[in-house]
């Protein structure tokens, strides 16, 4: 793999991450699209794994920075509130919704970790669950349209269904963005809410995956013969694309409907599994 296709990647991660479209989707199209191009296999070498962990790395760097004040403001409120027993705050609140949603997302995920990890090699069945995503997405405007008083403020049973919408997730060809803003959807929030809960909450996810996955998958010895230069451009890539993506797309999801990205998954995961199917 060279700096394109490391660079495509990069921004193909950043896009695709925060958008509800799958980024763990479009990275399987991109590196077997690039592999058909040029007539290689489409397997995956232990470089590429770990760089699809680096890419992700890139966006987590990216939503740390863009939601730093808020951050904080959590980390802040949890201290007061474990000092003084008083979890009443909104900000308090959020903090252990959070607490919550990760440990759900990660009972729900752990035991599809194996059928993840075979999907990664199949772009047929992860175009066909991109297209779950997408008549997902349709459905949830469909149903937030007809909810007149949406709420802003999160509870913790939207927190723990929005969790079980990550952890199913893992599976390439589910948005993880497009599940999770959904889900809030369905439960009523408004769009923007939906949206930052969704980013926020996948904060210690991707913290988790980028620290924990190389050291139980991988031989730390083949780790220190990566190209490390071409990983951090990568990185690099997908840090500032993702920050750019989250900026915009929380201004747009705040005035417009997400039935484009719907559209959009139906017509890509539709096309990729065709393609695939031909190929195979």
């Amino acid at each position: 793999m060279g700096y394109f296709e490391v660079i495509l990647m990069g921004i193909v991660q950043g896009l695709s991450e925060f958008l509800p479209i799958s980024s763990s989707a479009h990275l399987v199209f991109t590196s077997n699209i690039c592999k058909l191009f040029n007539g290689m296999e489409t397997v995956y070498n232990a470089q590429e794994v770990f760089l699809d962990i680096v890419l992700h790395f890139g966006t987590l760097v990216a939503v740390l920075i863009y939601y730093r004040k808020e951050i904080l403001q959590i980390i802040k409120a949890l201290s007061t509130a474990v000092k003084t027993r008083n979890f009443s705050t909104v900000e308090a609140k959020l903090g252990i919704y959070l607490i919550v949603g990760t440990v759900v997302t990660v009972l729900i995920a752990y035991p599809l970790h194996d059928i993840a990890e075979f999907l990664v090699f199949s772009p047929m069945a992860v175009g066909v669950l991109l297209t779950f995503t997408g008549f997902l997405l349709l459905f949830s405007e469909y149903v937030s349209k007809n909810i007149l008083e949406k709420k802003s403020i999160l509870d913790l049973k939207t927190a723990i269904l929005i969790a079980i919408a990550q952890g199913l997730a893992a599976l390439p060809g589910f948005s993880r963005s497009g599940l999770t803003i959904s889900t809030g959807l369905l439960c009523g929030l408004d769009r923007s809410a939906s949206a930052r809960y969704s980013f926020l909450l996948s904060i210690p996810i991707i913290l988790g995956a980028s620290m924990v996955y190389p050291f139980i998958k991988l031989d730390l010895r083949e780790v220190a013969q990566f190209d490390f230069l071409l990983l951090s451009i990568g990185a690099l890539v997908s840090g500032i694309v993702g920050y750019f993506c989250i900026k915009y797309f929380i201004k747009f999801v705040s005035k417009f409907s997400l039935k484009i990205f719907g559209i959009y998954c139906l017509i890509v995961g539709a096309a990729m599994t065709a393609l695939f199917y031909i190929v195979k």
